[in-house]
């Protein structure tokens, strides 16, 4: 399973990073979707969307006070798209994206797809830490 995302979600991961109480990040996202998970596993969360072959999952991570994740699996290709990550407590925390927002991410996926604007996303060696690399 490859495992790609846009701008959005690595600038935020990044930004969220920085600041310790969201130390756990990386690591949850590693063990999600990097501990050996084949791409039927990962569909886990709740359907923004009716397409069985490309579903638009959103996805509790580390619990209900841990992180909202938003992404695309597309089957066909064995892909999955990060598109947007957030805590869900603490300073940076928020309750939910908008409608619009989830709509506009969702756009924008597939505008990155067509045009290649992704990142690869992998881990580092000892799995502690992404690594994001321009496609």
């Amino acid at each position: 399973m490859k495992i790609y995302c846009i701008e959005d979600f690595k600038r935020n991961v990044e930004r969220l990073v920085r600041n310790k109480s969201y130390s756990s990040l990386q690591r949850d996202i590693i063990e999600y979707f990097f501990s050996g998970k084949g791409i039927q596993e990962v569909k886990s969360g709740t359907r923004l969307n009716n397409s069985d072959e490309t579903p638009y999952i959103k996805k509790r991570l580390n619990g209900s006070g841990g992180y909202r994740i938003y992404y695309l699996l597309v089957f066909v290709k064995d892909s999955v798209y990060l598109m947007y990550v957030h805590p869900k407590t603490g300073s940076m925390g928020i309750d939910n994206l908008t409608r619009e927002t989830i709509r506009s991410l969702y756009r924008k996926v597939y505008e990155c797809i067509e045009t290649k604007d992704l990142y690869l996303v992998q881990t580092s060696k000892d799995k502690s830490k992404l690594i994001f690399s321009r496609v």
